[in-house]
């Protein structure tokens, strides 16, 4: 499976702010063009409630690329705690500018920080049992790359990061073969079961799947005592994950199951922004 490397990263980032600002901007602020570019400004960031700090690098280049002048000092650092009051950075360089990107750079740490924030959430949830948090592919379009980082960030880990770095076949990809013993006799001949994830939806497909030496097993939907019996009819044989219908209320349940790997759609589409606000003053 492909990893979530620096280069990716930084890459996104790029993409992620030229087009943030290109859909914010269009040919020009009409407002802060009435501003002098003469006039210099000083901003300070404040958070105007608690979370886990995400989105450091997408704020900082959006300012660099609007204007290599702006200078930023950040008081604290991705994965960093932060309270209702903190102050986390001081901008200083061209009154026009600060207030030109302060809504795209927000915006990116809003998000992103709700990301972490809710993941680092749940991982402390259920940090007492031998279970990882992963994230899905139900993430904002254009913010995959972003919101998985914010993910890492937050203390969870990396499903696949696209259709291109790992099979997962579900009930829409049986469907086309027919059955599942199908489409898990095409994977024998194949020799895939090395790359590959199955999702089942009962004990049987689980047993199945089983027999056909299938290592990465996502059981979808799963009530918690067919997650049990899951892990007695498995036998540590494949790294079992459950996914469906889990959040903060039930993840505890789940965690307690001994299940390997636990995923959520929710890190990165069911997020709260987190409200953090610029305060601009004349220098």
């Amino acid at each position: 499976m492909i990893k979530l490397t620096q280069k990716k990263i930084q890459d996104a980032i790029k993409k992620n702010v030229d087009h943030a600002l290109s859909e914010d901007l269009g040919n020009g602020d009409l407002t802060a063009n009435m501003i002098s570019q003469e006039k210099k400004a000083s901003g300070l960031l404040f958070a105007n409630q608690t979370g886990i700090l995400c989105g450091l690098d997408w704020f900082n280049n959006t300012y660099k690329t609007l204007n290599k002048k702006i200078k930023i000092k950040w008081l604290i650092s991705d994965g960093d705690f932060f309270k209702k009051g903190d102050k986390l950075c001081e901008l200083t360089g061209p009154h026009h500018t600060i207030l030109q990107g302060e809504r795209v750079a927000i915006n990116f740490l809003q998000t992103l920080s709700a990301v972490s924030t809710y993941t680092n959430k749940l991982t402390k949830l259920i940090s007492g049992y031998p279970v990882e948090i992963y994230d899905t592919r139900k993430t904002i379009p254009g913010l995959r790359i972003a919101q998985k980082y914010a993910v890492l960030v937050g203390g969870g880990k990396n499903q696949r990061l696209g259709l291109f770095d790992q099979i997962l076949i579900k009930e829409n990809h049986i469907s086309a073969f027919g059955t599942l013993e199908k489409i898990l006799k095409f994977i024998k001949n194949e020799n895939l079961k090395d790359k590959i994830q199955i999702e089942v939806e009962s004990l049987d497909e689980l047993k199945l799947a089983l027999a056909y030496d299938i290592e990465n097993i996502l059981l979808d939907n799963f009530s918690i005592n067919q997650i049990k019996e899951a892990i007695k009819i498995n036998q540590k044989k494949a790294v079992l994950e459950a996914s469906g219908n889990i959040s903060e209320k039930n993840i505890i349940q789940y965690a307690k199951t001994g299940v390997d790997r636990i995923s959520l759609g929710s890190l990165t589409k069911n997020i709260e922004a987190i409200d953090f606000s610029v305060i601009i003053r004349s220098v």
